[in-house]
C-alpha cells in the first residue's frame, strides 16, 4: 500500500501520524516452516544485503513462542536517531555484493526494520481490518516478543516497532528537530490495500527550500539545471524536473533558448536572470535530492542567490533563531566561518543534547573567534530569549541546553566550548565517572592511548562498561556510566583506587603530581577533575585551540597507537557519525547493569 504525496497536512477528522523514515520498503514474512523472507516493492530479495535481519528474527524465533506465520509491512533504514535516519549509508549498503564486506557492515552498523503494519499472525489475517486494529495487534504482538515499541538507535534490536500519535504537533516537531523525512497521516478506519496508491494514507515531506536561478536546460530530458553564486562563481547545486506545469516548462525552455548565452548538443546555456525556489529533501555531495519546482521568484535578483544563504536554509535552523554575520571567520587555519560553526551544530545535535540535557551549563564563548579575547559564562545573560531554560544553583543562574533552539541561540552566541558537571540539575547521586588523561603535550598521545587501554583491561576485569572519548585537546577522556545511589565519596575512592593502581604499576610514564614541572614528561591521571562543582568538556563539543578540533566519542577498537587528536575536526566527527553512528549510544543503556556495588563493597572493605 503506498502514501499519496500532499502539501499539506490532514489535520480534520480520524487521522493518526506516524514517522516516515528514509529507507527501502519491505514486507516480511516468516512462514509455518520458520523460513524467513524480505522483499522489496518490486519484489527484489533483500535479504542477502541485510543478513543482520535474519539472524535476529532467527534468534528471536529460538528463544519466543508465537504463532506463525507473521507478515510485517515496513521500512529498512540505518537509523540516525529516533525520528530521523541515514538513506545514502543505506544506499551503500544496498549497493554491497561482497559477503564479507556486507557481514562486516552488518556487524559494525546493523540496519533496523522498523514495522509499522501487521498484515498477518498466525491465522488472523489483518488487512482488512481498520488501521488502528491493526495497530494494536501490532503493539500485542511486539510486546509479547520484546521487541522495541518505538524507533531507538541505541536499542540493538534489530526488529523495532513505528508508534502512531494523533497530535500533529508533536510528530511534526520531532521530525524537524532530528532532520527527518516526514511524516504519514493515516485514516483510522483504513485498511491495507496491496499496491494501492491511496488518499486514506497521506505522506508530508520535510522539505528544505533553495532559492536559486537556472543555469541551463537540458531540452533532450527537460531537466532544469540550477546554481548559486560562491562569491563571484556560479556554483551548480543541482537540478529539477518535477513540480512545474507543462505550461511552464514550455515557455521557461522557450525563453532559455531564446536567450542562450551558449548552446552544448541538446543543453542551453543561461546567464543567471530567473530566480526559482526549489523544494527538495537534503544535499548530498554537492547535489540536491528530490527536488520539485515550488514557484518563480520575481521579486528576487540572482546576487541574492548565494552560497551563504543557500547553505544557511540547508541547515533547517529554527525560526526563532537568528543567526548574525554568518560570514564571520572563527578560524584562520582551517578556514572555518560562523556559518559552518552553526552547521556543525545543527547536524551533530541530535547527539549532543542528550549529554546536555538537564544539565548546568558553563560556556566558553569567543565574541571574535580565535581572533580575540574568549571568556567563561555561567550565568544566563539578561538578553537570553525566553526560550532558554534556566536553573539556579548555588546563587547562579545555569542555562540549562535542552532544546535544539538553545543549541542555535548559544551558537550564534559563540560558545564554542560546552562544559557540563557529572550530575544533572537537582540530581543528589553521580552520573558517570569519568578520568581526565592529560599527557604533556599531542606529541606524547600515545600516552594517553596506553593510559586508557590498560584502564579498559581493568574495567573489563570488574565487569564494568567503559566509554572513551578524545579531550579535544591533547588526551583522552574515560568514561563509566553509573546505576544511581552513589554519592561524590564513593566514586572519589574509586577514581583515587584507579590513579594510584596507574601511578605503582607504570612509574615512569603516569603520575598523580599537580605541578606541571614536577611532572617530568609524564601523563597525569587528573582523577581530582572528577569532584562536585567540577566540569568536563562535553561529547561533540568544538575546543577553542589552534586546530578547532572536537570532543569526539571514540569506539574502543579505534584506541592504538596510530590515533592522534589532530583527526578529530568537525567536518571529520560529521562524516563518522554519517558513517559510523554514535560510540556513546549505549551510555544511557548500561548504567542499570554496572555491577559498581561489588567494586565499591570491595574497596571499602579492604580501605
Amino acid at each position: 500500500m503506498l502514501p499519496t504525496l500532499t502539501g499539506e497536512p490532514p489535520l480534520k477528522g480520524e487521522w493518526n501520524y506516524e514517522v516516515k523514515y528514509d529507507g527501502f520498503r519491505g514486507i516480511l514474512k516468516v512462514d509455518k516452516s520458520k523460513k524467513i523472507s524480505l522483499k522489496s516493492r518490486n519484489n527484489k530479495n533483500l535479504l542477502p544485503y541485510f543478513p543482520e535481519i535474519e539472524e535476529y528474527i532467527n534468534e528471536l524465533i529460538g528463544e519466543s513462542s508465537f504463532t506463525l506465520p507473521i507478515v510485517l509491512d515496513g521500512e529498512i533504514v540505518v537509523l540516525r536517531s529516533p525520528s530521523s535516519s541515514e538513506f545514502f549509508e543505506l544506499q551503500i549498503r544496498g549497493r554491497m555484493k561482497n559477503k564479507q564486506k556486507i557481514s562486516e557492515s552488518a556487524s559494525l552498523r546493523p540496519v533496523k526494520f522498523l514495522a509499522f503494519d501487521l498484515i498477518q499472525s498466525g491465522n488472523d489475517l489483518w488487512f482488512s481490518q481498520p488501521y488502528t486494529k491493526r495497530k494494536r495487534e501490532l503493539k500485542k504482538l511486539c510486546s509479547s516478543l520484546e521487541i522495541p515499541l518505538k524507533p531507538d538507535p541505541s536499542n540493538p534490536g534489530v526488529l523495532q516497532m513505528v508508534p502512531y500519535f494523533t497530535d500533529w504537533k508533536r510528530v511534526w516537531s520531532e521530525v524537524t528537530d532530528e532532520e527527518g523525512e516526514g511524516v504519514v497521516a493515516k485514516l483510522s478506519d483504513s485498511k491495507w490495500e496491496e499496491g494501492k496508491r491511496s488518499n486514506s494514507w497521506l505522506k508530508i515531506k520535510n522539505w528544505k527550500k533553495c532559492l536559486c536561478f537556472i543555469t541551463s536546460v537540458d531540452v533532450s530530458n527537460d531537466y532544469f539545471h540550477i546554481g548559486v553564486f560562491d562569491h563571484d562563481i556560479v556554483k551548480q547545486i543541482g537540478l529539477f524536473h518535477f513540480g512545474i506545469s507543462s505550461n511552464d516548462k514550455k515557455t521557461l525552455k522557450e525563453i532559455i533558448k531564446k536567450n542562450h548565452s551558449r548552446k552544448e548538443g541538446s543543453h542551453y546555456f543561461i546567464e543567471p536572470a530567473i530566480c526559482v525556489e526549489v523544494h527538495y529533501l537534503n544535499w548530498y555531495e554537492h547535489t540536491l535530492r528530490e527536488p520539485h519546482f515550488h514557484q518563480f521568484m520575481f521579486s528576487s535578483n540572482p546576487e541574492d542567490c548565494t552560497m551563504d544563504q543557500f547553505l544557511q536554509k540547508e541547515a533547517s535552523l529554527p525560526q526563532n533563531v537568528e543567526i548574525t554575520h554568518p560570514d564571520k571567520p572563527l578560524w584562520e587555519a582551517p578556514p572555518i566561518t560562523k556559518l559552518d560553526y552553526i552547521r556543525y551544530l545543527r547536524r551533530i545535535s541530535v547527539v549532543m543534547l542528550p549529554f546536555l540535557r538537564n544539565r548546568p551549563l558553563t560556556c566558553i564563548r569567543f565574541p571574535h573567534g580565535l581572533f580575540g579575547e574568549s571568556f567563561y559564562q555561567k550565568n544566563v545573560p539578561d538578553y537570553a530569549p525566553d526560550f532558554v531554560e534556566t536553573h539556579v544553583q548555588d546563587g547562579i543562574e545555569y542555562i540549562i541546553c535542552n532544546e535544539l533552539e538553545s543549541l542555535m541561540w548559544l551558537g550564534n552566541q559563540l560558545a564554542l566550548e560546552f562544559h557540563i558537571p557529572f550530575q544533572k540539575a537537582d540530581q543528589q547521586d553521580v552520573n558517570e565517572i569519568v578520568f581526565d588523561l592529560d599527557p604533556p603535550g599531542r606529541q606524547q598521545f600515545s600516552l594517553a592511548v596506553k593510559a586508557a587501554l590498560i584502564m579498559k583491561e581493568l574495567f573489563e576485569g570488574m565487569h564494568l562498561q567503559s566509554f572513551v572519548k578524545t579531550s579535544g585537546n591533547k588526551g583522552l577522556q574515560v568514561y563509566i556510566p553509573l546505576p544511581s545511589g552513589y554519592s561524590w565519596k564513593d566514586t572519589g575512592l574509586f577514581t583515587e583506587f584507579i590513579a594510584h593502581y596507574l601511578v605503582s604499576n607504570y612509574p615512569d610514564d603516569f603520575t598523580i603530581e599537580r605541578m606541571k614541572k614536577n611532572r617530568k614528561g609524564r601523563l597525569y591521571v587528573d582523577y581530582i577533575q572528577h569532584g562536585e562543582g567540577k566540569t568536563i568538556i562535553a561529547p561533540y563539543s568544538l575546543r577553542g585551540n589552534d586546530k578547532a578540533l572536537v570532543a569526539a566519542p571514540l569506539w574502543w577498537h579505534e584506541v592504538k597507537e596510530e590515533l592522534t587528536p589532530e583527526q578529530f575536526t568537525m567536518e571529520e566527527v560529521l562524516s563518522r557519525f554519517k558513517r559510523l553512528g554514535c560510540p556513546f549510544s549505549q551510555f544511557d543503556r548500561v548504567k542499570d547493569d554496572q555491577p559498581f556495588q561489588e567494586v565499591i563493597s570491595f574497596l571499602k572493605g579492604n580501605k
